[in-house]
């Protein structure tokens, strides 16, 4: 199984007796999941069925819902809302002459001009509504493959990252400054340096520094840590879930390792290697920011 982009388009249209419908989805990255359905005057009442049907089908991102609706000019009926275009020249304080001027204008507002009552039965708009509905879980379908296919294109970037982590780490545990000889080497030469010190280091300090010196120079739990790290990722990747948040995580965990890492090195050839290892987990963590 693939992961799921939380960025994506979908589209579906439908009609029903004097109706015709469009439903357009979009969707961009979030944190969680924020829906926005935009629905004409008199299907506000679907708004909730709207909601709980991308809920069932998406987890994250920000999610753009746009419903456009006609009908037929031969069976199409309406009026003129005259209270609310009353309500409007008031609150306006548009006095009689200027009303004249501007009622072409008013006319435009949403609600001025609506449907007529009483033109369209109770079955009709039963049935208009299962068709929306029905066209609306043909444009989340589309969105979530839309997603579906985005996602295919992210984990095998995301794959290809988390193998150049385990190649760097394998990399770094086989650098020449890490083996035994290289270690032993250092500290024989720093113990000679402070056994010459004047004025003479005393054994409690020269104890201190030789055991500091041992601890800086392993990184022995860095490189198991950063281990078990490339091998939760890979599990991520391949789990089929969504797993934007725990990879963002993940991303951070890889980090604070790869910075303990450098700050540990003593010579380049390690520093170089954490710093391909830095790159690198930006590179994975700018990319997480696209997953569900």
């Amino acid at each position: 199984m693939t992961l799921a982009s939380m960025t994506g388009f979908g589209r579906a249209e439908g009609d029903s007796g004097r109706w015709s419908f469009v439903w357009e989805l979009r969707s961009v990255n979030g944190k969680g999941l924020d829906l926005r359905p935009r629905l004409p005057s008199g299907i506000d009442g679907l708004d909730q069925a709207v909601r709980s049907r991308l809920q069932k089908a998406l987890s994250r991102g920000n999610v753009s819902v746009n419903l456009q609706m006609e009908m037929d000019a031969s069976e199409a009926s309406y009026r003129i809302n005259e209270p609310w275009l009353e309500t409007l020249r008031q609150r306006a304080r548009i006095d009689e002459t200027a009303y004249a001027a501007l009622n072409v204008q008013l006319l435009a507002i949403r609600g001025v001009v609506e449907p007529a009552s009483g033109e369209v039965s109770d079955e009709e708009i039963t049935e208009r509504d299962a068709a929306i509905l029905t066209a609306l879980d043909q444009a989340v379908a589309a969105l979530v493959a839309a997603r579906g296919q985005e996602g295919a294109r992210l984990q095998a970037i995301l794959l290809g990252l988390v193998e150049e982590f385990g190649r760097l780490v394998s990399a770094a545990a086989d650098c020449d400054s890490l083996r035994p000889e290289a270690r032993r080497e250092r500290l024989q030469t720093m113990l000679a340096e402070l056994l010459q010190a004047d004025p003479p280091v005393n054994e409690d300090r020269l104890a201190q520094e030789l055991a500091l010196q041992m601890t800086r120079g392993d990184i022995t739990e860095e490189l198991d840590r950063l281990r078990a790290h490339v091998q939760q990722a890979a599990e991520l990747l391949n789990s089929g879930e969504p797993v934007g948040r725990r990879l963002d995580f993940l991303a951070q965990e890889f980090n604070r390792e790869a910075n303990t890492l450098c700050s540990k090195s003593g010579d380049i050839e390690l520093t170089r290697i954490g710093m391909d290892l830095k790159v690198a987990i930006d590179r994975f963590r700018e990319q997480v920011q696209n997953v569900e």
